[in-house]
């Protein structure tokens, strides 16, 4: 596997030539990294060009926070955890935008799969949709673009499709609250639904611990 995947690598730096092309292996998968500029072209390579017919799975993710942590996890003590937060106790900056878009390809023809990463620039982030190289692509996008607020170009009925009806923000943006910003509940006065504002009070929980997992062993 290991070397059916170095050898698409090769082969995809040797196609994308003269596009900025980024190639790792690790896990025993295949990532690409590209420009959005490029994007829909390499994109569209993949599909006619290296038999990756089937687009999988497409994701937002937001990186504002990657490589921060207010707590030390890859040890514990026999203590345990305290509640308190030491802000920033471990940071890394990253100079890389914010929003990436992640694409899950497969060929059934080859039996290869591969991973697309995007950066998404501006606010709001855009991207180029891929909905005419992959008609799957069209609840994915709708999808990255209510929950993290990314724009696809070209995508004929971009709109809002897991959250209600005027719903402010976008959830699975770092920066969004945990308890969100309204709740809801029945009124039996008015005799129907209402929006108020959350009454959560917000808390610090227990980090995870994180330990190394041998599975996942390189």
């Amino acid at each position: 596997m290991t070397n059916s995947l170095e050898t698409l690598s090769t082969e995809l730096q040797e196609r994308f030539v003269d596009i900025p092309l980024k190639t790792k292996i690790a896990r025993k998968e295949l990532t690409i990294e590209v420009a959005a500029a490029n994007l829909f072209q390499v994109c569209e390579t993949l599909r006619n060009r290296f038999e990756f017919a089937q687009l999988i799975d497409l994701c937002g993710v937001d990186y504002s926070q990657y490589k921060q942590a207010d707590w030390e996890t890859e040890t514990a003590s026999s203590a345990g955890f305290s509640r308190g937060v030491n802000t920033a106790i471990h940071q890394e900056d990253n100079d890389k935008p914010r929003y990436a878009v992640v694409y899950h390809l497969l060929s059934i023809k080859n039996n290869q799969r591969i991973r697309v990463r995007s950066f998404a620039e501006g606010e709001p982030p855009r991207i180029d949709s891929v909905i005419q190289i992959w008609n799957s692509a069209d609840w994915y996008e709708r999808e990255a673009f209510d929950l993290v607020g990314i724009l696809f170009d070209g995508h004929p009925d971009l709109r809002r499709i897991l959250t209600d009806y005027g719903f402010v923000g976008h959830p699975l943006r770092k920066d969004f609250p945990v308890t969100g910003n309204v709740e809801m509940r029945y009124d039996p006065d008015k005799k129907r639904v209402i929006y108020e504002p959350v009454s959560i009070e917000p808390r610090t929980l227990v980090p995870r611990v994180i330990r190394q997992d041998n599975r996942y062993t390189d």
